[in-house]
């Protein structure tokens, strides 16, 4: 055996024995571990006039997930120069009984931020309505504001392990939040 190839195999053995035994998942924490990500199949927007009385649903629902048939999205129409409280419901609907995936949300408040965006300049989303124990924002509830009569996109984007603390985060601002999409969704509206 010539001298290159002890050196080959030596060099070998040592990279075996180095490799860990088992990959480490990243979103495991000292203090809690993370399911498997979860399946969305279906998001609610529940708006309700602030003080009471008039009421729209919004939804995205896409039972098979990625691929297959196209989501089946259902906008609604809100009332010019009213504000309203939304409170949101994540489902997986492809297992029976459905589980409430926004429940999971609630329970890891800390690692998870939902961030809001319109088109159509009719429709503003004013303020998030919850926060996690460090005291920031999570945005299963959140308040808007319809102002004049038109019609444009409400955009639903939940993050996974968000810099909360990162510049404007705690105002609502992606920009610098970082983290993973868990799902993002865009529902009509119509305000009159």
């Amino acid at each position: 055996m010539t001298r290159g190839a002890l050196l080959l195999i030596s060099i070998s053995l040592l990279a075996s024995a180095c490799k860990p035994d088992e990959e480490e998942d990243p979103h495991n924490h000292g203090d809690h571990d993370h399911n498997e990500e979860e399946l969305i199949t279906t998001v609610r927007a529940s708006f309700t006039q602030v003080g009471g009385g008039h009421s729209a649903e919004f939804s995205w629902i896409d039972i098979d997930g990625d691929g297959g048939n196209a989501p089946v999205i259902t906008g609604d129409t809100l009332l010019v120069g009213t504000s309203y409280n939304a409170a949101l419901l994540l489902l997986n609907e492809s297992v029976s009984p459905a589980d409430t995936v926004s429940n999971e949300v609630a329970d890891e408040a800390e690692a998870h931020q939902f961030f809001f965006s319109t088109t159509g300049g009719s429709l503003t989303w004013a303020s998030y309505g919850d926060t996690d124990a460090n005291g920031l924002p999570i945005g299963l509830l959140s308040t808007w504001v319809a102002m004049g009569a038109g019609s444009g996109g409400i955009t639903i984007t939940l993050r996974h392990e968000p810099n909360k603390s990162a510049a404007g985060v705690s105002g609502g601002d992606i920009t610098n939040a970082g983290g993973e999409t868990d799902i993002e969704v865009e529902i009509p509206y119509v305000v009159q």
